[in-house]
């Protein structure tokens, strides 16, 4: 039974018409009649209205769709992240959300969306537009209601970033209550390793470890920001070391290793080392992945490397080297050099 036929079913059990089912939701009747036809799909502000219209619940509205599975997960953001790089952002967004509202039960697809949608607009420097905005954030709200912790706190990490940026420290300050004060990871973890799960405990030590380097790098790189600021070059290149060296000890690859020293080094205007790094990273761009192969994960799976993603990366950073970013680099001989491939 789809989300119409259940619709249609229940509005006739009350003997509604679709003219008065229209009239109570503040919608018009052939929005009624397209959703009972399949047409379209209620916007998702309008499901809870809906089912208590109807006398139901919305897991009853919803019964149509309720999960996808991981790998069909997967695969559909995957495709996304493809189309951000190729297709106008708005009409990618508009696709996702037409996905979400005919999975509006699939938490793990609505989160994870959101965050790809909500970086893709950043890379792509698309501004914080008000539309954009109600619905990414409203799928985050959401998710704070899921049954799974692990959800519920990265959609609350989501929320307070994005308040974050835009300086309203306030809001974001608010969703630091979702955040668990336990570890219910590691609990996990304990407790496969002491009931014969040896696979699933170091599959899930390893998600530790693996998390944990990624917070501890975003903590670095806030430091460093904040070094930045005040004007202190000494801490600033003093943790740039602590990155890569983190980035070493945890195998992440030789990428890592040598990326986190050129927006200090922007930051100073450095020539010399500003050159120094860029041509590092170039040359390690292969190595983008290889913390895929380190022994420190080798229960975690990891999705598969598009093949094309480190050509096209560096083809990335090769366009950028003419960028106003760069401009007190033009004329340097070896920039030069970078610059002709």
């Amino acid at each position: 039974m789809t989300i119409g036929d259940v619709i249609k079913k229940y509005r006739k059990n009350l003997g509604l018409t679709q003219e008065e089912m229209a009239a109570r939701l503040g919608v018009t009747a052939p929005a009624v009649n397209k959703w009972e036809k399949g047409n379209t799909l209620p916007d998702v502000a309008l499901l809870a209205p809906i089912a208590r219209l109807l006398g139901i619940t919305t897991d009853e509205l919803l019964a149509f769709h309720d999960e996808l599975t991981d790998e069909e997960i997967n695969r559909y953001l995957k495709q996304v992240q493809k189309d951000l790089e190729s297709k106008d952002f708005d009409d990618v967004f508009r696709s996702v959300k037409e996905k979400i509202e005919e999975y509006p039960n699939c938490e793990k697809l609505i989160w994870q969306a959101a965050v790809i949608l909500d970086a893709g607009r950043m890379a792509a420097g698309i501004p914080d537009e008000e539309d954009y905005d109600r619905v990414i954030f409203g799928w985050y709200e959401r998710c704070l209601l899921s049954g799974d912790e692990r959800i519920r706190n990265q959609a609350a990490d989501s929320l307070f970033h994005a308040y974050f940026r835009k300086e309203d420290y306030e809001k974001a300050a608010g969703y630091l209550d979702y955040f668990s004060l336990e570890n219910p990871e590691r609990k996990e973890a304990l407790v496969n390793s002491r009931t014969g799960k040896r696979a699933e405990a170091y599959r899930a030590y390893e998600e530790l470890i693996f998390i944990g380097y990624q917070h501890l790098q975003m903590t670095l790189n806030d430091l460093r920001a904040l070094y930045m600021e005040d004007g202190d070059h000494e801490m600033a290149r003093k943790l740039v070391e602590v990155s890569s060296s983190a980035a070493s000890v945890f195998e992440m690859g030789g990428y890592n290793e040598v990326c986190y020293g050129l927006e200090v080094a922007v930051w100073e205007k450095n020539a010399a080392w500003t050159s120094q790094i860029m041509r590092e990273i170039l040359d390690r761009i292969g190595t983008i992945g290889d913390f895929t192969k380190s022994r420190l994960y080798q229960h975690m799976t990891f999705k598969t490397t598009d093949p094309d993603f480190a050509a096209g990366l560096k083809q990335k950073l090769l366009e950028s080297l003419g960028d106003e970013t760069f401009d007190y680099m033009q004329g340097n001989e070896d920039w030069e050099t970078l610059k002709a491939g």
